[in-house]
């Protein structure tokens, strides 16, 4: 018998879900299992301390340090990729880095600008 209402999880899910509440109640269904899959690289504690560096406004002028500090500080050995992922998308961190200016520009004319600038 197929069910008309989408649930939004496959079958065999709920399926499970449906058996576990046969053996043991809705306390059995919402009891927590032990996770099977891989631990974390880094741990919250040291996901914490990254996140408050980022938020910091000093910060980090490129991901390099960031690896570098994971490294040296929380003793962290992990892949420059994994750095780069953690920082920008799961911590929304923003590096601080300035950019650069052009030798050409007169000194003061970013200030110039801004004075004059109407929106």
């Amino acid at each position: 018998m197929r069910c008309s209402y989408p649930v939004g999880k496959h079958r065999t899910t709920v399926q499970r879900w449906l058996s576990s509440y046969r053996a043991g109640g809705i306390e059995e269904l919402l009891s927590d299992k032990p996770r099977s899959g891989r631990p974390r690289i880094m741990s919250p504690e040291t996901v914490e301390r990254l996140s408050k560096e980022l938020q910091d406004l000093e910060g980090f002028s490129s991901y390099k340090e960031v690896h570098q500090w994971l490294t040296s500080c929380c003793e962290v050995k992990v892949a420059y990729r994994t750095v780069h992922q953690w920082a920008r998308y799961r911590l929304k961190g923003k590096l601080k880095a300035p950019r650069p200016v052009s030798e050409k520009q007169k000194p003061g004319a970013v200030e110039e600008f801004k004075k004059n600038c109407h929106l």
